[in-house]
């Protein structure tokens, strides 16, 4: 059996999966990197899956794609998410079955698929999905139902999992990113965007990627929903 660690990245293309990437092939992993537009690697140790997960089967084939690759599935990130923020009776059909799409549903197919993996193997292994502060600690001037409806069922299935294979050791956290410095998000809303937050700037990147990486080497953490968020979660 292959001995090599396999971390699987969705959403990875750019902004914090791209950093994710990155930080799982320093400590030593092969990645399975998955997004609409990821493009081929030049690393051996570097599958790159296109796909949009918010389509049926498409979660799915990205797990057994890396299984047939690499053996085996050690850490999954649930990074891959789309974020509308509108007020509630402006949100279409469209934009619900986008988003719900993506978070939800590209969530539970690859979750399902990886967890049955890292069962089967005996070694347990760990999966860990970015949601969002706005999911808790919701803010009038950024009305966000869809995220809080999608995400904040993240934070959730993420507690409810941790305890449900807790005994088989596979761990689920998240975490909890407030506003980040991404291609998401234009620059001229980096000032608004600022303010949000207590300790007044947006956070980075590498920041996001620090805490999962975190996660990934505390083996006795499950069910935690770690919050990156210049401190919204607790108060403005």
């Amino acid at each position: 059996m292959n001995t090599q660690k396999v971390a699987v990245i969705t959403g990875a293309s750019q902004g914090i999966g791209a950093g994710l990437v990155t930080a799982y092939r320093k400590l030593g992993y092969a990645v399975v990197a998955n997004s609409r537009t990821i493009t081929r690697s030049d690393d051996p140790w570097v599958l790159a899956v296109p796909g949009d997960i918010g389509r049926a089967g498409i979660g799915t084939e990205v797990i057994e794609k890396g299984l047939e690759t690499f053996g085996r599935i050690d850490t999954l990130v649930n990074n891959a998410g789309v974020f509308v923020a509108k007020p509630f009776t402006d949100y279409t059909d469209e934009e619900f079955a986008q988003v719900s799409g993506i978070n939800l549903r590209g969530f539970f197919e690859t979750t399902r698929r990886a967890v049955a993996a890292m069962v089967e193997t005996g070694e347990g292994g760990h999966v860990v999905n970015i949601t969002t502060t706005f999911s808790e600690h919701a803010l009038s001037a950024v009305p966000a139902a869809l995220a809080a409806l999608t995400k904040g069922g993240l934070n959730s299935v993420t507690r409810s999992l941790a305890i449900e294979y807790a005994a088989r050791n596979v761990r689920f956290n998240a975490v909890s990113p407030g506003i980040i410095r991404t291609p998401m998000h234009p620059e001229e809303t980096h000032e608004f965007l600022a303010a949000l937050h207590p300790v007044g700037r947006l956070g980075e990147i590498d920041e996001i990627v620090d805490a999962v990486t975190y996660l990934e080497s505390a083996k006795f953490v499950t069910g935690e929903i770690l919050h990156v968020d210049g401190g919204q979660q607790a108060g403005h």
